[in-house]
C-alpha cells in the first residue's frame, strides 16, 4: 500500500483527509481516460500563477469535451483554504481535475454531463536544483490530429511515462522528445531551454506540447531584465553543443541539466538568473 504524503481533497462540496477513493470501474475516466488536470505550488507561503493554473483546467475540459462546472475564481478560493489546511510555508502541490463518469451514446465519446470536479492539495518536497540528466528518448510527441495535446490530459502522460522509463534504464533522470519532425519539443516532464552564446532559446510552441504557465511567466521574466529569448525551431544538436541546459515545470519550476549523454554541464547564469528572477516574482506576487 501506498504511503500518501498528508493530502487533502475537495469533491462534491466538501473536504475529506487522505487518498479519497473517487472512481468505479464503470466510471468512464478510469477505464477511457477522460481526464483532465493541473497543477500549482505553494511553498515559502505562495503560490505563483494559481489564478492561471486554475484557469487552464477549464480550458483543458473544454478541449476533451468535458464540462467546466468551477469557475477559476472559485477553484482559487478552494485552494487558498486548502492550503490553510497545512502548516504554513508547506510545500505542496495543488490539483484541481475534471473527467467524465460517463460515455454518450457510443460510450467511447464523453457525456459532458456527467463532468466532475475535484481539487487535491497534498505535500510533495520542492526539489533541489542540484541538476539532472538527459537523452534522447526514441519516442515522440504526437499531434494535435493524434492526441488532445491541446489539453493537460492524463491520457498523454503515459508516452511520457514510458519515454522516462526508457531513459532511466540507460542510467539518465530524464529525456528530451522530439516532434514528427525531429525537432525538440520538450522533456519528459518540463518544458526545455538552452543558452548559447549569451542567447537563450526554447522550442517554439508548434501544437506539440503545452506551453508551461511557468515556461511563458520565465520568458517574459527573462526578457523583461533584458535578456535576449529565441522562441525558436531546435534539433537535438543544439542541445548536445549548448553552454547551459535548464527546464522549467511546475514540479520543480526551474532547475539547470548538468549532463547531456556524456557530457557534463555546469549551471549557468542564465539558469541562474532565472531561477532568481521567478524566486523574486513568486515572492513579490
Amino acid at each position: 500500500m501506498a504511503n500518501w504524503s498528508q493530502t487533502w481533497t475537495w469533491y462534491r462540496g466538501a473536504w475529506s483527509e487522505g487518498n479519497t477513493p473517487i472512481l468505479g470501474p464503470r466510471s468512464h475516466s478510469f477505464w477511457l481516460g477522460s481526464s483532465v488536470f493541473d497543477g500549482a505550488r505553494a511553498f515559502e507561503g505562495v503560490a505563483p500563477d494559481l489564478d492561471l493554473h486554475c484557469a487552464r483546467v477549464n480550458q483543458s475540459a473544454k478541449a476533451l469535451g468535458l464540462k467546466p462546472t468551477m469557475p477559476a475564481s472559485e477553484i482559487v478560493q478552494l485552494a487558498k483554504e486548502g492550503i490553510a489546511k497545512f502548516p504554513d510555508k508547506a510545500e505542496l502541490y495543488i490539483r484541481p481535475m475534471y473527467w467524465a463518469e460517463e460515455g454518450g451514446p457510443t460510450a467511447v465519446a464523453v457525456d459532458p454531463d456527467s463532468t466532475e470536479f475535484l481539487l487535491t492539495l497534498y505535500e510533495v518536497p520542492m526539489p533541489k536544483p542540484t541538476g539532472f540528466s538527459i537523452t534522447k528518448s526514441p519516442f515522440r510527441r504526437p499531434t494535435i490530429e493524434c492526441m488532445p495535446v491541446n489539453a493537460k490530459a492524463g491520457c498523454l502522460y503515459p508516452n511520457n511515462g514510458r519515454a522516462l522509463v526508457e531513459a532511466r534504464a540507460r542510467g539518465f533522470d530524464n529525456c528530451l522528445l522530439l516532434d514528427f519532425l525531429g525537432n525538440v519539443a520538450e522533456l519528459a516532464t518540463a518544458n526545455i531551454f538552452l543558452a548559447k552564446n549569451g542567447v537563450v532559446k526554447t522550442p517554439i510552441a508548434n501544437g506539440t506540447f503545452l506551453s508551461g504557465i511557468t515556461r511563458q511567466r520565465v520568458i517574459k521574466l527573462l526578457r523583461d531584465a533584458g535578456v535576449e529569448v529565441q522562441e525558436t525551431v531546435l534539433d537535438y544538436a543544439a542541445f548536445e553543443d549548448a553552454d547551459e541546459i535548464f527546464s522549467t515545470g511546475n514540479a520543480s519550476k526551474v532547475i539547470p541539466a548538468t549532463r547531456i549523454d556524456a557530457r557534463e554541464l555546469q549551471p549557468g547564469p542564465f539558469f541562474r538568473r532565472a531561477r532568481e528572477l521567478y524566486w523574486q516574482f513568486a515572492h513579490a506576487a
